[in-house]
Order: C-alpha cells, then structure tokens, then sequence
C-alpha cells in the first residue's frame, strides 16, 4: 500500500468551476484547506477558446496559451492570488456572462522566489518541496548543454517548457532523454527531439540538437513547470493501452483528482479530466489540452481509490498503444498512518 506525507493534497492542488457574470470578482475553493495557488489554468468550457495559463512567476499581467505556439500576452485575467483561489476581471477569456469555466490550480511558494544558481544558467525559481513543484523563469544563454536549477531535490520527473519571447513549441519532457512531447499538438513523442532537456540532480540540462531557441535561446525568457513525484499525491509514467472495453488500469496510489494522459507511440488528443466537473463516475467530461475547442463527453475512465481504469477501446486513452499521463491526487489510498481512506 502506498504511505504518504500529504494527507489533504488540496493544499496543493485544487480544481474549481465557475459560471461567468462579467463583473470582476473572487474564484473560491471549496477544498478541505485553503490554497493560495501560484499557477492556474483556466479554459472556457462550453465554447471554443484558448487554455490560459498566468503563475507568480511570470506576473498577473501576463498569460500563456497551452494549445498554441504564441508568445506570452501582455493580458491580465487574474487580478490577484487570493489565500483561498484567485479574483478576476471581465474579460471573456475568463468572465464572460453566462459561459462556464474551469481553472486548475497549483501552489508553488505562495509568489515567494528565489535565485538560484544550481545550474550554469541563474533562475528565478519558487519551489514547493512538498508537494514536488516548482516555478522556474529564465533568460537563455544560446549555449548547447547548459542547466538551469529548478529548487527541488534530486532529478525531476516532467518539465513542461516554453519560450516566452518567440512563436515555438511548448516541450513536456519526462524521459530526461531526446524524447519529448508537445503540448500544443497531438503529434507523436518521437517526431519532436531536435531539442529537449536531460536530468541531473537539482538542475534541467537544455539541449539544443537543432533548435536552441526552443529551451535555451540567447537572450530569450522561458518558464518551465517541473514536476517531481510525490507518494500518494502525485504520479507521473506511461501505461499500456489493450484496445478492450474492460480496459488498462493505471495504478497510481490515490483516488485521482485530476488526470491528464496522451498517446506517445502515435497521435492522440492530450485528454483532460478531473473530479469537480465530474462527480462521478464515469469521468466523461473531458477537455483537450491542444485544442481550444470546448469541452466534450465520452466515458472514457473512471477514477477508483487507488487509480484509474479505462472504459473505452478509443485510441485517445486506451488503444493497442502506449501512453503518458500525469495525475494528482483528490486522496491518497492510505494515509500517513497508515489507514486505509475510503473512497466515495
């Protein structure tokens, strides 16, 4: 059974839903702990629009779009990180009258960074031990094989990078090797290696094979979210896909609360669920990372105590096919005492 340090994962993860009134106002979470959160992203639901995405690092004045290649806007959404979610203003990107939304939030630091020069590269970084996540800004400096520290111990599981000051792709590494995916695309993860990032204890290695532009630039700014697996709150790996309706179970430790899973051997929708838009299972409502377009319903999954099982022979989650997914937890299977929690 898996043992945990993090009893209540909503003090580090939370998703919230909300229906706009194009009035600025407060986002709240109704999560067990308050959580002030330093990265969310947020995606309209019932309409066709950009994932937005806005940290602490980066500024409230300033937001990245998932499901595109575009530089970073100048636009603000958020007009604040509030100890218990975030306040918006009216614009239709996130408080539109009428239309629903979601946001998924992530705590860092609480906005608090640091520098850090672990790495060849110095960074801004803001990391949470704990919960295995951090914030990592920096300024490349065009040179091949060069590190940058990301603030948390050892080698990280997944790096999810972009370019802020050019048009190139957003790079979701968790292999530490010249494997990586895109999260703006539904590309397979073999047809992207010409940059990527490689593991070392506390720093990301940014390799440039043939664009250098895409993770370490001269001059250039880059974020990157780097994940690093927490026991009973987070997992990160590959499943096998058996392209039958009784399909894969994917063990994780916890009952998910969020879920996101992509095809590696071929193309296939970065597939979006979690447990504030669905309640129950089957977790049908599903929302496509690289795409704007709006949210869907396909029973897909459903999210059990201690993983999750695929329900369906799609290609997207479960086909005769080899898969990357990333999951965090609503509660782990055992506490840290090592009782048994009982899943709804």
């Amino acid at each position: 059974m898996a043992y945990t340090t993090i009893n209540d994962p909503s003090a580090h993860f939370q998703t919230v839903i909300w229906t706009g009134n194009g009035s600025s106002r407060s986002i709240t979470n109704d999560g067990t702990s308050n959580l002030q959160p330093d990265l969310v992203w947020t995606k309209k639901r019932n309409a066709v629009q950009n994932h937005c995405v806005t940290d602490s690092n980066r500024g409230l004045g300033n937001i990245l779009f998932p499901d595109v290649t575009d530089t970073e806007s100048a636009t603000q959404l958020l007009t604040a990180f509030d100890s218990d979610g975030f306040s918006i203003n009216t614009n239709a990107l996130i408080n539109e009258n009428s239309e629903t939304y979601v946001g998924w939030q992530w705590k860092a630091n609480g906005g608090s960074t640091s520098s850090n020069s672990d790495g060849n590269i110095t960074s801004t970084v803001q990391a949470n031990a704990t919960a295995g996540f951090s914030i990592v800004t920096y300024t490349g400096n065009g040179t091949d094989g060069h590190t940058v520290g990301h603030g948390l111990s050892g080698e990280w599981d997944v790096v999810i990078l972009k370019n802020r000051d050019v048009n190139d792709y957003w790079t979701v590494s968790a292999t530490g090797t010249n494997q990586v995916l895109l999260l703006h695309d539904n590309v397979n993860q073999a047809n992207h290696s010409t940059a990527y990032m490689t593991k070392s204890s506390g720093v990301i290695g940014l390799v440039g094979a043939g664009d250098l532009s895409m993770v370490n630039g001269s001059g250039e700014k880059y974020v990157a979210y780097v994940f690093k697996q927490v026991k009973g709150y987070s997992r990160f790996g590959n499943y096998k896909g058996n392209g039958a309706s009784d399909g894969a179970f994917v063990y994780t430790g916890f009952r998910p609360s969020w879920v996101m899973a992509k095809r590696t051997d071929g193309t296939g929708n970065w597939m979006m669920f979690d447990t504030t838009r669905d309640t129950f299972n089957p977790m049908d409502s599903y929302v496509v990372a690289h795409s704007n377009q709006a949210e869907a319903d396909f029973n897909f999954v459903d999210f059990l105590s201690n993983g999750f099982k695929l329900r369906h022979t799609s290609s997207h989650m479960n086909g005769d096919a080899t898969y990357f997914y990333m999951a965090f937890a609503e509660h782990p299977f055992v506490s840290s005492r090592g009782v048994p929690i009982t899943a709804r």
